[in-house]
């Protein structure tokens, strides 16, 4: 079968992403077409596939998207520039994982924490080229929300290679998904690989 299309409308996160990595898997297809029904789900299902070599393109807004991925012959799609997961892999200096799970730093004052996490972002250059990627989840999203103060540092981080991803069904539940302005929206099948990749974790 060359062509499958895949109705992934209602499904939590990150079963969109999960039912389009066994279709890869199993029928191998040129085209896959994914409906979603929610802007996060979107961005997952569409950096998912361009990491599988397929040139992606989607329509729609709202409520439902209609993602249309092509097999590329090369593997390679002109209009794609995200690294493979496996190029990442054979980087021989992008492998610290930086795993963000609140706003702030630590228990006792918030004020303080929250300092203390716009000193910790701001000081993360430090780590060099060895720092790979952040992920931010549960109150951790809320940090790549527009006009938080941790938003410049990020976007720093990003500037100079370092991928962010961002959990979307987090996003969702805070309702922030409008308001992320820095990073890829991300899901957990992309967590669970992240640690796999990542040859050292620092959870904050």
């Amino acid at each position: 079968m060359s062509d499958i299309t895949l109705d992934c409308k209602g499904l939590p996160c990150p079963q969109p992403v999960l039912k389009c990595k066994d279709s890869v898997e199993r029928d191998n297809p040129e085209k896959l077409i994914v409906v979603v029904d929610n802007d996060p789900a979107r961005e997952n299902v569409t950096r998912f596939l361009t990491l599988k070599g397929y040139c992606v393109t989607y329509t729609g807004a709202g409520s439902e998207f209609t993602v249309t991925a092509v097999r590329s012959d090369d593997g390679q799609c002109p209009v794609c520039e995200t690294m493979s997961e496996q190029e990442i892999a054979d980087l021989d200096n992008q492998k610290i994982l930086v795993f963000i799970a609140s706003d702030v730093i630590g228990s006792g004052d918030d004020e303080l924490g929250g300092s203390l996490m716009y000193n910790f972002i701001s000081t993360l250059p430090e780590l060099g080229p060895d720092l790979w990627r952040v992920i931010l989840v549960n109150g951790g999203v809320k940090l790549a929300i527009k006009g938080h103060k941790c938003e410049e540092g990020l976007k720093k981080l990003v500037d100079s290679g370092v991928s962010l991803l961002v959990c979307g069904t987090c996003l969702e539940f805070f309702g922030l998904t409008d308001s992320k302005s820095v990073g890829q929206t991300t899901n957990m099948l992309d967590v669970v690989t992240s640690f796999q990749l990542a040859s050292k974790t620092i959870r904050v």
